[in-house]
């Protein structure tokens, strides 16, 4: 395994980590939603550039598909930290520090759940694109597994018995 598949791999664990046990725990423990969403617009910064410098190294020794899917993940994480965060930390400050008293109709509190979303899309892209990544450096020639370098030969003839 390459160094750069072992870092997509590194990545696409980090960040299922983040989804699945981090961002739920925090949510979970900590008193408040507010500070839970603190904590995890601490991590979400480190997951977005990592995966941009990350796709970036790819970028620059790939083409085709893998080429394709760097760019996804590039796209994504810049996307995300870049446009989506900004807009997420100002609607968190102008929301103040507890959120869920504010009306749900509140056009700062549906701006700030539709930013959330596109947020959680974004990874989400992100992650499709280095899950190709990562199981296409297992199959690095394109062969999947049980498949043989020679393709069968197809032939008009009936199967025999004997």
């Amino acid at each position: 395994m390459s160094r750069l598949s072992a870092l997509v791999w590194l990545w696409l664990g980090a960040a299922l980590l983040f989804i699945a046990v981090v961002a739920p725990a925090a949510f979970a423990v900590l008193p408040s939603r507010a500070l839970a969403g603190l904590v995890v617009g601490r991590v979400l910064p480190v997951l977005f550039w990592s995966g941009a410098v990350i796709a970036v190294m790819l970028m620059a020794g790939t083409t085709g598909w893998r080429r394709a899917a760097a760019t996804v993940m590039l796209v994504a994480s810049l996307v995300a930290q870049l446009g989506v965060a900004p807009r997420i930390r100002q609607l968190r400050v102008a929301l103040g520090p507890d959120m869920e008293a504010i009306d749900a109709g509140d056009e700062r509190r549906v701006a700030f759940g539709r930013l959330h979303a596109l947020s959680v899309a974004l990874l989400g892209i992100g992650l499709l694109g280095a899950a190709a990544l990562a199981v296409g450096s297992i199959y690095p020639d394109g062969r999947g597994a049980g498949r043989s370098a020679r393709s069968p030969r197809v032939t008009s003839e009936p199967l025999s018995d004997g």
